[in-house]
């Protein structure tokens, strides 16, 4: 399902019930340009949004479940069933070797990594960089997943998108590290060679204590449920986790990389 025919069921139901887009705007509290503009397709709807829709139209959640159908089709579609089990997760353990991950990236540093090379035309970066943003409000929702991110050091001195976004990026990292459910350690240039250096990695525990591990090569993403693979890849969290600085030395560190105070 796409955008289009959510936009045509909210019409309908909009329709069935007689409300006009300023009646709906009223009923739901949002402005009526806004109602216009999703209605247009100029703006995509939130799922607040859909939520409020639904309790003014009388559609008992329909609208709801169409938008969340339609969210899991954007992005690769590689990436979508990675993107259910970390919706789930109540637990997540993160580790990059070279870059911010990106639960924790501005938007401008998304930007950059995403438009890098001139893969993806310009709406299509656009896409990227709003779905990235989108899977962040998992840190803030009322019962976030408890995660701990292990970056490599090179991850907060590289210049991804230059010194200016990276800057403003630390910035964001010494915030997220406020937040009661979120650990972020770094894995210092001293440590040498260590575990991680093979690539980056994703550990999820979902409600049930299953555990899926997301992996990424030069290609694509995949999901991982192998026991073993699993296991080899939490013996290589645990050796970083152990060669990687204190959370308070970590917070540190990134202060003293940043220009602007």
């Amino acid at each position: 399902m796409n955008i289009e025919m959510w936009i045509r069921a909210l019409k309908a139901a909009r329709a069935g019930a007689e409300v006009s887009q300023e009646g709906l705007a009223g009923l739901i509290k949002w402005s009526p340009s806004t109602v216009a503009a999703i209605e247009t397709g100029r703006r995509r709807p939130t799922l607040e949004f859909a939520v409020a829709a639904d309790q003014a139209l009388g559609t008992g959640g329909l609208l709801t479940q169409l938008l969340q159908a339609a969210d899991q089709e954007r992005g690769p579609s590689w990436f979508v069933p990675w993107r259910g089990y970390e919706q789930q997760a109540v637990r997540l353990r993160a580790f990059e070797t070279c870059l911010v991950p990106g639960l924790l990236q501005t938007e401008e540093y998304a930007r950059a990594v995403i438009s890098t090379g001139g893969l993806h035309p310009s709406a299509v970066v656009d896409e990227l960089v709003a779905l990235r943003m989108e899977r962040q409000l998992l840190l803030h929702r009322d019962n976030p997943p408890h995660c701990v991110f292990l970056l490599d050091e090179t991850a907060v001195r590289r210049p991804v998108g230059g010194p200016a976004v990276l800057d403003r990026q630390l910035a964001r990292l010494l915030e997220l590290a406020e937040l009661p459910a979120v650990r972020v350690h770094i894995v210092p240039l001293a440590a040498g060679e260590h575990a991680g250096l093979g690539g980056g990695f994703v550990l999820a525990e979902l409600p049930d204590s299953e555990r899926v591990l997301y992996l990424e090569n030069a290609a694509r993403g995949h999901v991982v449920d192998d026991p073993e693979t699993i296991g080899v890849i939490e013996r290589k969290w645990d050796s970083l986790l152990g060669e990687a600085l204190s959370a308070g030395a970590t917070l540190d560190l990134i202060r003293k990389l940043k220009v602007m105070p």
